[in-house]
């Protein structure tokens, strides 16, 4: 072969390459149209909806329009109708379509129609927040949230139907009432410590905007007045409002907390090994009777913050994933805000795409919120839903 045509077999083959990068968009968006659709109902409970995006859950909606699970009437779920919950309109106006205006024979009836049951969020929305009264970081009078006695009563309806059950943190801590925090816990066999925690990537109160102002007023309440931290790490809060507080370096070995995955979990879910976490989490503890674990928290103190979390009953190591899949129903816990993370619906359209998750995230990002939908929510999730659907519901609409 001559040069020239070397050269020009050479550009040819670039030419083709290109063109198909070009047009995978086209290819995937057009494998995901002609993918059968998959009927599931979804009983999707959000409390904490400040706008129509649906922050909270939107990675479940992701889930389920990647894998084309439908409705009862076959339409895709939509992020800004399709739950129960909190509902924001113009001007400061909402609307709550919770499960609390349901009688006994309609929550009855909803779990005989939903196939699963989701609580992604129950913290709920607060005055500051939703009318921008003071400072949103400032703790204020609630308009809406908790778990209430209907959504218990949904859900041990759903667990005594053997369905499947996914609920995550927010959900047992303030403000759900403790008496129905502790028929929940007796229900599915978790116990909350009192204690929930969150990453901050710097706790210098001139400059980070997101630390809340109640966090610093607390520990300094608590402190003689002293807020000692700059660095980042991790801070504790307590139901009784004592604050605890690890700072990178002085106390912490590794500044993030980390979920580490069990051979159950890498296996079976496709979790990784481990991977770090930047946002809330809870510190529950699980009834060995009852459930298991596939995934922990690991929290990398020194001598001084193993001494510090000593003294105040906290764990290094507490669950992040915790499961019930018996034959009388299937139950799953996570202790974390898994549904709140940053990611665009429209790729949910594109079939294949976790296939490109690694480009999903630059090196800056492995440490965040992206890094962890495509390591951790996605493949948990997508795994769950594909396992229940494909035991229990196919065989169900095939009747």
């Amino acid at each position: 072969m001559s040069a020239n045509g070397f050269k020009y077999n050479s550009h040819y083959a670039f030419g083709t390459m290109l063109l198909m990068l070009f047009l995978m968009p086209f290819w995937m968006g057009l494998f995901w149209y002609l993918s059968p659709k998959r009927k599931m109902v979804v009983a999707i409970v959000d409390k904490t909806v400040i706008n129509a995006e649906g922050q909270e859950h939107i990675s479940l909606n992701w889930v389920l329009r990647q894998e084309k699970y439908v409705k009862a009437n076959h339409d895709l779920y939509e992020q800004s109708r399709d739950y129960y919950g909190f509902f924001p309109k113009k001007n400061q106006q909402f609307e709550l379509k919770g499960l609390e205006r349901f009688n006994s024979s309609q929550l009855n009836q909803l779990s005989d129609d939903a196939d699963m049951a989701y609580f992604t969020d129950a913290y709920g929305v607060y005055k500051n927040e939703w009318y921008g009264l003071n400072d949103e970081k400032e703790r204020s009078g609630m308009l809406y949230g908790g778990m209430s006695e209907q959504d218990f009563e949904f859900l041990k309806l759903m667990k005594e139907k053997k369905k499947l059950i996914i609920t995550e943190f927010n959900c047992l801590a303030s403000p759900t009432p403790p008496s129905v925090r502790e028929r929940f816990e007796q229900q599915f066999g978790i116990k909350w410590t009192g204690w929930i925690g969150r990453y901050f990537d710097s706790f210098d109160s001139t400059t980070n905007k997101e630390l809340p102002k109640w966090l610093i007023k607390n520990y300094r309440s608590q402190n003689n007045g002293e807020w000692p931290f700059i660095k980042s790490g991790i801070a504790f809060v307590h139901s009784d409002g004592k604050i605890v507080v690890l700072e990178n370096e002085k106390d912490l070995l590794f500044e993030f907390p980390e979920i580490v995955s069990n051979k159950e979990g890498q296996e079976k879910y496709k979790l990784p090994v481990k991977i770090p976490y930047n946002f809330w989490f809870d510190i529950i503890e699980p009834d060995a009777n009852f459930n298991h674990l596939i995934a922990s928290f690991a929290i990398q103190t020194n001598s001084r913050g193993t001494s510090i979390l000593e003294k105040h009953g906290i764990p290094s190591s507490f669950p992040a994933v915790t499961i019930h899949l018996r034959d009388d129903y299937q139950f799953f816990y996570f202790s974390a805000d898994f549904s709140d993370n940053p990611i665009s619906i429209k790729s949910a359209y594109l079939k294949g795409m976790p296939l490109f998750k690694s480009f999903m995230y630059n090196n800056r990002e492995r440490m965040g919120r992206k890094a962890f939908f495509w390591e951790i929510y996605q493949p948990l999730v997508t795994t769950i839903l594909d396992n229940y659907y494909q035991s229990k519901v196919a065989i169900q609409y095939k009747e």
